[in-house]
């Protein structure tokens, strides 16, 4: 039997998972842009769905300040991407991947959105993971936040807790 040697929990890697609309306004575009700049100079990895909107945004935002970004897509072709996706991950599963991203992500910050956001939110509480909403669903169980500055700082507490 071959043993499998894993990494130290202090050098996990975190992944955090961002989630949110495929259609955004202006000032959440730029709230998406600045949360994934704030992912990317502290560490971590950007998980999301892949596609336009908030996801597109938070992308580029981790992308300026040399971060990776996942993409969970939901169909068959990994072209589909916002063009900056790192590595696109193909399930030809449409909505359902959000349990994917749910299950993948350590924390997750939900920006704006509608019912597919409040989905992967449920999906979230579901299983115990901590979910921090900056605009988006005021639901209980969500930390709600007013600011990028406020969120990421939500987003280390949880860090900590998973050290």
């Amino acid at each position: 039997m071959r043993k499998i040697n894993f990494a130290p929990k202090k050098d996990r890697k975190i992944l955090i998972g961002v989630i949110g609309g495929s259609e955004v306004a202006e000032k959440t575009a730029k709230l998406a842009e600045e949360v994934g700049r704030r992912i990317a100079e502290k560490g971590y990895i950007l998980v999301c769905g892949g596609m336009s909107g908030v996801m597109e945004f938070v992308c580029k935002g981790a992308k300026s300040a040399d971060g990776l970004t996942i993409g969970i897509l939901p169909g068959k072709d990994k072209s589909e991407g916002n063009p900056y996706i790192d590595i696109p991950i193909v399930t030809a599963m449409s909505h359902a991947r959000n349990a994917i991203i749910v299950r993948t992500a350590d924390v997750l910050i939900a920006i704006g959105g509608k019912y597919g956001t409040l989905s992967e939110i449920a999906l979230a509480k579901v299983i115990n993971k901590q979910v921090i909403g900056l605009g988006s669903w005021n639901i209980p169980g969500v930390i709600k936040v007013k600011t990028v500055e406020e969120a990421i700082e939500e987003v280390e507490k949880e860090v900590r807790k998973l050290e």
